[in-house]
């Protein structure tokens, strides 16, 4: 791939973009109906120069709020938001993303913790590692979160579906609750300098913007390990659902995570999803 299809891609971006589609005047003689340069550069905060330097493929190491705040400026949908993460990527970016202070996250478990998972049937319940990747689960959690489509893409992570995943806030009721201590949780990785965690960051940064960057920036909240999450389910209604998170070892940083229902309502609700007898999953209180 040349040095300059990043540049390019933001120079396409930006010329099919019009004046009114960002609340501009279109007034005055235009070599292209798209914007100018200083008008992008206006709106994204960074100079004209540093702009035609991108377009021109002399600095292909933009840093990433800058590619957000471009991707901001240019109107970008999800898939080219996308599509301008794998751009960066192609132009040495994801090298410079990954370092050496720490290995790469866990992409399986043991066949112990597999057994485990096994024994805690019908209750929905999980295995990340540490960027929020779901390396394994029930048949429980895959009947709760199937429907609201968190299991749709490949291996799931946490955080991609709540943040980038438009079904995910109406999913969760009290979704800016549930986002912060998601955040906490990244954020014990990213002020230990995880270039792992770093590089989901950058991803979610250009993916998502200020809904995400936002709560990354603010300052820091507890990160639960405990306690009841609200979801509503597309065919259950709400459920009220009582969360514990256990650390499987020091060494790869796994956690499992089993839900309970909070409330008789929640215990019915879940034995028919899993298509087991009344009671299979008694309710819990705090």
């Amino acid at each position: 791939m040349s040095d300059t299809t990043l540049g390019e891609f933001l120079r396409a971006r930006r010329e099919a973009v019009t004046p009114a589609d960002v609340g501009l005047p279109g007034g005055g003689r235009r070599r292209t109906p798209g914007l100018r340069r200083s008008e992008v550069a206006a709106l994204a905060g960074v100079s004209v120069e540093y702009l035609t330097r991108l377009e021109q493929g002399r600095d292909r190491h933009p840093s990433m709020p800058v590619l957000a705040a471009l991707a901001d400026a240019l109107r970008l949908s999800a898939d080219e938001r996308l599509r301008l993460l794998n751009h960066y990527k192609a132009a040495d970016g994801a090298g410079r993303l990954v370092g050496m202070c720490q290995g790469p996250p866990a992409q399986s478990v043991r066949p112990t913790v597999r057994a485990l998972l096994d024994r805690l049937e019908p209750a929905p319940a999980l295995v990340v590692n540490r960027l929020g990747d779901v390396l394994a689960h029930t048949d429980g959690f895959e009947r709760l979160t199937g429907p609201i489509g968190l299991l749709d893409h490949g291996r799931a992570n946490l955080l991609r579906y709540l943040f980038a995943d438009p079904r995910a806030r109406a999913a969760y009721p009290e979704w800016e609750r549930v986002a912060d201590e998601r955040i906490a949780v990244l954020g014990l990785g990213l002020r230990r300098g995880d270039p792992h965690v770093g590089h989901l960051v950058d991803e979610l940064t250009l993916a998502v913007g200020a809904p995400f960057t936002d709560r990354l920036t603010a300052p820091p909240g507890p990160a639960m390990r405990t306690g009841v999450e609200r979801l509503a389910h597309p065919q259950e209604g709400e459920l009220r659902l009582a969360y514990e998170t256990l650390g499987l070892s020091d060494d790869d940083s796994q956690l499992l995570i089993a839900y309970l229902p909070a409330d008789d309502a929640t215990a019915a609700r879940l034995d028919r999803l899993t298509g087991r007898h009344p009671g299979a999953l008694r309710a819990v209180s705090g």
